[in-house]
């Protein structure tokens, strides 16, 4: 079930914001059929300035008091002249280090000041073919948002680029890139050579290079920012709660005297050459951390907009195909020979807007690569050769519609951001945004009418053998480019049967149940909470809420977990919960209960820590009852399979063969080693080794003993909740579970942290960068006051951190600062300070880190820092209130820290 939130994700993100997509060459004769545009949503106003800057207005009220500003540069690192190279990335950088209003460091100041902050409220990303600067401002007052206007529009034409500016950034953007540096980058400059083929992409990697970075001449910098910072390349969208008039207004008055430059340089685009042949690459880096096959077909003609209702209806074909797809990979994992992690499907661009790819991927141990590549061969060539069956398009059609009515259910709960990012793609790369009302609608007419055989018409056209790529990536070179080709020679000979669509039941209860009741129910009024005490002994805590039409969040606890278990026992199940569920429940399979619940959008898992055991879940109004089924029967009815549990531990350890070289791995398990010495309940960080020593038989039987006992569980629930549903299924699923009234509690242990000054060096890896971990801890009796106090100094620290270490001296991309104190399974605080930086720097900056831990220790902090962290928390608070899982959070909160509802 875990397995499918990742496709209820993907599609939701995108139904709600249609994709650029290539024509399909099958003729289209059905009424719904017509080249009539697709229109633009009345709720967004679009404008064109005098000097050719676009805006985008839109008022909304989620979040309240705030408006989501963007700035759109369409312009990134493939417009790098040769004397360029990283220097679209380091503009970027600049903006926030000298403007005409805003010398370097107010800015942040400026916002930190009104309780915002780097990160969710400010930040801004290059890629090849944009950069896109993101600030969300405060609309509470009018100075506020002036001055978030004022920042744009000091982006747009007004930063400095003092050479001293320049120089002082030149640290930093070197660390980012030293921060990058790894595995991963140097066998992504390998893809992009066969991905983007005959493209200047493979040369213009944003982040740029070291030489270039250290040495460019400053005219460079500001020649890149006049040639391709002016209006007509440029967008300002605008969404939040500000009615369209006073944006508009701002838009004009900051933006209209921006000039137009004369004689423009010509903004030019790029897309990879087409190729006959397969290309192929393979390539083995002992650092990397995964091993994984991709097989991707590249379309053959260039990507064009979407315009009309048939580009409209070619999507949505595209989307079953995808789906469809998807579902056989999850048929896959549920035969007790996979071996594989995992494989999934899905289109994009190629990273060049006119050229999109279909890619199919499985992650696989580095010694089955081969094996890897030939399943998704034969996925591919099954599906081009005997096409799509009736139950499994119908099932698709089934499961877009479910997330297509979330949507629409959900059409004025919108966060503004996510609107903000349909604008932003339709100025770049013209996606349509005809909104919500529009969409649903015709989305369910031509969904409702597509065919099969329209589905299969469409098969060759993304699946081909030309203009397609082959590349395998791993800690170690395995198979060779001759085995790769063989495989594919094969494919076509190879004697495959058309897929099976396993018929299963309609049902997930198929046996009768014995309701219980409700013997008690209380309410607190003032935060709109009932508690319902169950005939088995069970809590049942819910809270309705407007925040989403159609959203109920779920959680469940229980005290015990792993802390009852003896040492030895802990030892032979710790890592083995998590494989119980491959087997399914009720005598259904994985793949069953996807087929059973293809109409209905939730999730639900299990997971066990040392003080207690939980499950979680999500669902949509119309599949509420689905999800108390699914929680009766993770209680009773948990299947048991030996061989599919062994598959499970086959795929782990695969994955654990990827980490084998992995130097922040080999970080972690030797950090946690050094922090659990003298812990007898502590085994070490997954291993083969370990995973070879999980006793089935043992873990299912201690998992029954966790569930056998329901009247210890309290129950949360929190959303669009039907109050009579939530009784009734309440009554029937949770009050009818077992009880033995045995009010278990945690076993706390002796083992408490390391404490005093100790040091431990880690030395691995290829690239020469350091991380730094200085961490202060030890036990405490825990105070709610103190607690709160502690968060605070760990958020002030983090303020001098970036102050000292990346502003002043140059020396880190990113620093951070933490402090909690816990209060179970005993009172223990913790401050963490973590920087990567050089080799050389080390002893330097844990010296001015720890000094200045001492200097505010000694001292306190001073009056500003702590009241933009106060401004921060509360801004935070008051959005957090109007948030589904904020209220879970909280109530579950209350109840595990035994907290009483008269305390609330």
């Amino acid at each position: 079930m875990k397995k499918q939130t990742l496709f209820i994700l993907i599609f939701f993100s995108i139904i709600c914001s249609i994709h650029s997509q290539n024509n399909i060459p099958f003729q289209l004769s059905d009424t719904l059929f017509n080249n009539s545009k697709i229109p633009i949503d009345p709720a967004v106003k679009i404008g064109k300035l005098p000097n050719g800057l676009t805006y985008y207005i839109r008022q909304n009220k989620k979040p309240e008091n705030k408006v989501e500003l963007r700035l759109i540069v369409n312009a990134g690192s493939i417009l790098e002249e040769e004397d360029q190279l990283g220097l679209a990335h380091f503009m970027e950088h600049m903006s926030f280090n000298g403007t005409k209003n805003f010398k370097k460091n107010e800015l942040l100041n400026y916002l930190q000041s009104i309780g915002l902050g780097i990160g969710a409220d400010l930040n801004a990303q290059t890629g090849f073919d944009e950069t896109i600067y993101n600030l969300s401002i405060l609309s509470d007052d009018d100075a506020k948002l002036e001055k978030g206007f004022q920042i744009l529009e000091d982006w747009a034409h007004s930063v400095l680029l003092t050479e001293t500016d320049i120089d002082e950034e030149r640290g930093v953007v070197l660390e980012e890139l030293r921060l990058r540096n790894g595995a991963s980058s140097r066998v992504f400059k390998k893809y992009l050579s066969v991905l983007m083929h005959g493209s200047k992409y493979a040369d213009r990697i944003p982040i740029g290079n070291e030489n270039t970075l250290k040495t460019f001449n400053y005219e460079a910098l500001r020649r890149f920012y006049r040639d391709w910072y002016r209006p007509h390349l440029m967008a300002i969208v605008a969404v939040g709660d500000k009615d369209i008039p006073t944006l508009e207004q701002k838009i004009k008055d900051h933006f209209t005297h921006i000039p137009v430059q004369a004689n423009p340089k010509v903004r030019e685009t790029f897309a990879p050459e087409n190729h006959e042949e397969t290309l192929i690459l393979i390539e083995g880096d002992e650092e990397l951390s995964f091993s994984k096959v991709e097989l991707i077909y590249k379309d053959d003609d260039e990507t064009s907009p979407q315009k009309t209702i048939n580009d409209y209806r070619k999507y949505i074909v595209k989307l079953l195909l995808i789906e469809i797809l998807n579902n056989r990979f999850i048929d896959l994992t549920n035969n007790k020979a996979y071996p594989f992690l995992y494989e999934y499907s899905f289109q994009e661009e190629t990273l060049a807007r006119k050229k999109n790819t279909w890619k199919l991927i499985i992650e696989t141990d580095p010694n089955k690569q081969l094996q890897g590549l030939q399943t998704l061969l034969d996925e591919s060539e099954r599906l081009q050769r005997y096409g799509v069956v009736d139950s499994e398009f119908e099932r698709a059609k089934k499961n877009l519609t479910a997330i297509a009515d979330k949507a629409f259910n959900d059409k004025d709960k919108e966060e503004s951001v996510k609107l903000v990012e349909q604008y932003v793609n339709h100025f770049l790369q013209q996606e349509p945004i005809p909104g919500i009302e529009w969409e649903y609608k015709n989305f369910k007419k031509i969904l409702s009418s597509v065919k099969i055989e329209e589905i299969n018409k469409t098969i060759n056209h993304y699946l081909h053998d030309d203009n397609r790529v082959v590349v395998v990536i791993g800690p170690k070179k395995i198979i060779t480019e001759d085995e790769v080709i063989e495989t594919l020679n094969n494919i076509k000979k190879k004697d495959l049967k058309p897929y099976e669509d396993k018929v299963v039941t309609s049902t997930l209860i198929t046996k009768p149940i014995q309701a219980g009741s409700i013997i008690s129910t209380e309410t607190n009024d003032q935060l709109g909470i009932t508690r319902l005490t169950l005939s088995n002994g069970a809590k049942v805590t819910y809270k309705k809420t407007d925040f989403k039409n159609d959203e109920i969040l779920f959680q469940a606890f229980s005290f015990g977990g792993l802390s009852l278990l003896s040492n030895e026992e802990l030892e032979a199940t710790e890592l083995a919960y998590e494989g119980l569920f491959d087997a399914g429940i009720n005598g259904l399979s994985e793949s069953d209960i996807f087929k059973i619940l293809s109409d209905k959008i939730l999730n639900l898992s299990f997971y066990i820590t040392e003080l207690s055991e939980w499950f979680s879940g999500i669902s949509t109004t119309n599949s509420i009852e689905e999800l108390f089924q699914l929680v009766h029967l993770f209680f009773t009815s948990l299947n048991k399979d030996h061989d599919l549990f062994n598959s499970y531990i086959d795929r782990q350890k695969n994955f654990l063969n990827n980490l084998t070289g992995s130097p922040d791995f080999f970080f972690r398990k030797e950090m946690k080693h050094f922090l659990n010495n003298g812990n007898q309940r502590f085994f070490g960080l997954p291993s083969i080794e370990a995973y070879e020593k999980q006793d089935y038989n043992l873990a299912y039987e201690k998992y029954l003993e966790r569930v056998a006992d329901a009247g210890d569980f309290n129950f949360y629930f929190v959303g669009s909740i039907n109050e009579d549903q939530i009784k009734e299924f309440s009554e029937k699923y949770l009050a009818s579970l077992p009880s033995k009234n045995s009010n278990e509690n945690f076993k706390i242990h002796d083992f408490r942290p390391l404490s005093g000054a100790h040091s431990k060096t880690v030395v691995k890896g290829k690239e020469s960068k350091s991380y730094v971990l200085i961490i202060y801890q030890g036990e405490t009796n825990y105070d709610e006051k103190e607690a709160l106090c502690f968060t605070i100094l760990g958020d002030i620290i983090n303020i001098k951190l970036t102050e000292r270490l990346r502003e002043k001296e140059g020396d880190v991309y990113f620093s951070n600062g933490t402090g909690m104190i816990e209060q179970l399974p005993f009172g223990k605080y913790q401050m963490v300070i973590s920087f990567q930086c050089a080799p050389e720097n080390v002893e330097k900056l844990k010296k001015m880190s720890i000094d200045l831990v001492k200097n505010i220790v000694e001292n306190g902090p001073i009056d500003d820092d702590l009241i933009k962290i106060q401004k921060k928390m509360i801004h935070n608070y008051k959005e957090n209130l109007k948030n589904n899982r904020f209220w879970l959070s909280s109530l579950v909160n209350l109840d595990f820290k035994k907290i009483s509802n008269s305390d609330l």
